[in-house]
């Protein structure tokens, strides 16, 4: 939301200009921005801590940039032996969640691999149900018993 940022940068006042602004233009939008307002924390509605939230806006928005799967070093502790464990535990994990990604892969292709043998016997099953026996008279399209040793017309 490049535009909420650039409002932010204004503050409460930017905020409140736009909301009167909308309900002046066209009610419905005035509503739904009071309602993103009120559910994003922007106008204070919330129990905060006494610094407020305009305080934290600048470390919250770089903190919101940077993923935790995407970031290798994104900075150190100052203490070499938990930055090392850090590493070794991030790596750890990374490795069981590739394993653990391989074996559902697995599980998907077996499951599909039985799925189709079911249904090919299935098949197999209902072709035999449904082929004639030696023994059955050969019927023609008028419903009556043709010979064998006799061709169909």
């Amino acid at each position: 939301m490049e535009l909420a940022q650039r409002i932010d940068e204004h503050g409460k006042p930017a905020w409140i200009a736009l909301m009167i602004l909308s309900f002046i233009v066209f009610w419905p939008i005035g509503l739904a921005l009071l309602a993103y307002l009120i559910w994003s924390g922007r106008m204070g509605c919330r129990k905060q801590s006494s610094a407020g939230r305009w305080h934290y806006y600048d470390e919250a928005r770089k903190h919101s940039r940077r993923g935790w799967s995407k970031r290798k070093h994104a900075g150190t502790s100052g203490n070499a032996a938990f930055d090392e464990y850090k590493e070794a535990t991030l790596r750890r994990l990374e490795d069981e969640q590739s394993e653990f990604h391989d074996y559902l892969e697995r599980l998907r292709k077996a499951k599909d691999k039985a799925e189709f043998d079911a249904f090919l016997a299935d098949r197999e099953t209902n072709r035999s149900a449904d082929a004639p026996d030696d023994d059955s008279p050969v019927i023609d399209e008028n419903g009556n018993n043709v010979p064998e040793n006799r061709p169909q017309p």
